[in-house]
């Protein structure tokens, strides 16, 4: 195991290296002038001038891999730059955004754990019966809706009709409610989906068998079938928690949720390209670093996986 996990570990470098590779080139994609772009943010009329003195400034007149070089050890001591809009450094920004984000994906992951669980293992349980049809109905509906449509439809009946909720902002505690169940209802779905199955498919393993010929209470079977059910379900879960994160970019902008989505979208508008960059990067690190920890757990909890390593 630690042979494979040094492996693991070795083969994330290069993955790293492109992926930051490709977050400091967005910059030059763009049709648009940096340093133009920095100057019109601080409202400073583009003279050839102010464009020549801003891109020194920025390093912008060096050679690219020049830049690059730079960019990334500045990266790797934690500094990303600063912004375009107001100059204050991008991990500043980010830092001051990352908690509500980080607040709302907790909540989302509870509900979701909460949810799917429950509704997987009543749909397992009662296989083909009403309440199974009619979850796999609301499921179906939920996979179907897209997540800006739902969350629309959740501020016009509990915040406008019913007075509930609050529409936007963090105000208080119930202002997480809304967007929490709105970004995990995909989540929801899904699970609940992944949960049935497996413990469906278990059901008809042998071991059920001799355990219903011992004589076992079924609660004591159920158990065992769930918790054999689960593996799958928490490499699938761990895979999502980057997406969880990652997926409040339209939600905090549907619900005027300060977190790190809603600084990049103002960060688009704004053309503000140092937090954009920031956030690709950020964003691309957290889903390779969750994909290694899962690898690695996954390869603890299944001695299958652990010959093969």
């Amino acid at each position: 195991m630690k042979s494979y996990i040094r492996k693991r570990i070795l083969s994330v470098i290069p993955i790293l290296i492109g992926i930051s590779f490709l977050s400091f080139i967005i910059i030059n994609l763009s049709p648009s002038d940096p340093a133009e772009v920095a100057l019109r943010a601080n409202e400073i009329v583009p003279t050839h001038e102010a464009v020549h003195e801003m891109r020194e400034q920025l390093g912008l007149d060096k050679p690219f891999f020049e830049r690059y070089t730079i960019w990334l050890g500045k990266s790797i001591k934690g500094d990303l730059g600063q912004s375009y809009v107001n100059n204050k450094p991008v991990i500043g920004e980010i830092k001051e955004a990352l908690p509500a984000t980080l607040y709302l994906a907790a909540v989302a992951l509870v509900t979701t754990v909460l949810f799917s669980v429950l509704l997987g293992v009543l749909c397992a349980v009662y296989e083909n019966s009403i309440a199974d049809k009619i979850v796999r109905g609301l499921v179906f509906l939920g996979t179907a809706m897209p997540s800006f449509w739902v969350g629309l439809l959740l501020i016009w009946m509990f915040s406008v009709k019913l007075d509930i909720f609050p529409t936007s902002g963090m105000k208080t505690i119930n202002s997480v409610i809304l967007p929490a169940i709105t970004l995990a209802l995909t989540y929801i779905s899904t699970y609940v989906r992944l949960i049935r199955n497996n413990m469906i498919q278990n059901k008809q393993e042998n071991y059920v068998l001799y355990a219903r010929v011992r004589g076992l209470k079924e609660s004591t079977i159920i158990k065992h079938v769930f918790k054999n059910s689960l593996q799958s379900s928490i490499i699938a879960l761990g895979m999502s928690i980057p997406k969880l994160i990652a997926g409040t970019f339209v939600i905090e902008n549907i619900f005027a949720w300060p977190g790190i989505g809603r600084l990049c979208v103002t960060a688009i508008f704004n053309r503000d390209y140092p937090i954009i960059q920031a956030y690709v990067l950020i964003m691309a690190v957290m889903f390779v670093f969750c994909n290694l920890i899962v690898d690695i757990f996954s390869t603890l909890i299944d001695p299958r996986m652990r010959r093969e390593a």
